[in-house]
């Protein structure tokens, strides 16, 4: 039996001065912050179109209206969606599922964040292969929580509750929780595969596991800001 195609959800802040970004903005500027934000997306948008060619969502907060959401959309194909005017981010992340799991007629769903550029084709190629045998699949992050979250559509119905126990009463941005997940799975008897753990770049120690190859696209003052920075 072929297995079905892969789809990829991203979850993306405008990238606004002021609002994208502003754990970064002490070290890069607010415009410097809003500008890497929106490298880190144009990345992963690329890294998830190429991993699934014509199989991407970007679910855009608070709107679709910034115009780089547009720019990718006619770039890469991807779909867009706003994101669900909901505070509590597991909320948000269980409608991507809902949604994204009936748009993709049973296929299996990887939902990523724009800010983990270690998230490339090859390693979104590789979650997905697992989940051919597993029913979710899991990318920590170094930060303890975790980058990527990936289930086969068939998950819930397998596991009952999974969904509730991935998505509700987490308390969400702490180093807890990928460990609080991994307890979660192991009391409904869910065995995840969990991939190496990688990188987002949210502080400004982050920054040093930025790729060349995104810096270097980078503009110029912003390269030497950073440039200037790994100097010290």
């Amino acid at each position: 039996m072929t297995n079905p195609p892969l789809h990829i959800a991203l979850m993306a802040k405008a990238p606004v001065a002021g609002l994208a970004k502003t754990r970064l903005a002490p070290a890069l500027g607010a415009e410097g912050a809003a500008a890497l934000a929106a490298a880190l997306l144009r990345h992963a948008v690329a890294q998830a179109s190429a991993a699934a060619p014509g199989r991407v969502t970007l679910w855009a907060a608070p709107d679709t209206s910034h115009p780089v959401f547009a720019e990718l959309a006619r770039q890469h194909g991807a779909a867009l969606r706003a994101q669900p005017a909901v505070p509590d981010l597991g909320a948000r992340m269980a409608a991507v599922f809902q949604g994204g799991l009936a748009e993709g007629a049973n296929a299996p769903l990887l939902l990523m964040g724009s800010d983990i550029p270690a998230l490339d084709a090859a390693l979104l190629q590789q979650a997905g292969a697992a989940l051919r045998t597993h029913p979710a699949v899991f990318v920590p992050a170094l930060d303890g929580g975790y980058a990527l979250v990936g289930l086969r559509a068939d998950a819930e119905a397998r596991h009952p509750g999974l969904h509730a126990a991935l998505f509700q009463q987490m308390v969400w941005s702490t180093a807890q929780v990928m460990a609080q997940t991994r307890a979660r799975l192991a009391v409904l008897g869910v065995v995840a595969a969990e991939l190496p753990a990688v990188s987002d770049i949210d502080e400004a120690a982050d920054l040093a596991h930025l790729p060349a190859a995104l810096v270097a696209a980078l503009p110029a003052d912003l390269r030497a800001l950073l440039g200037a920075r790994a100097k010290h």
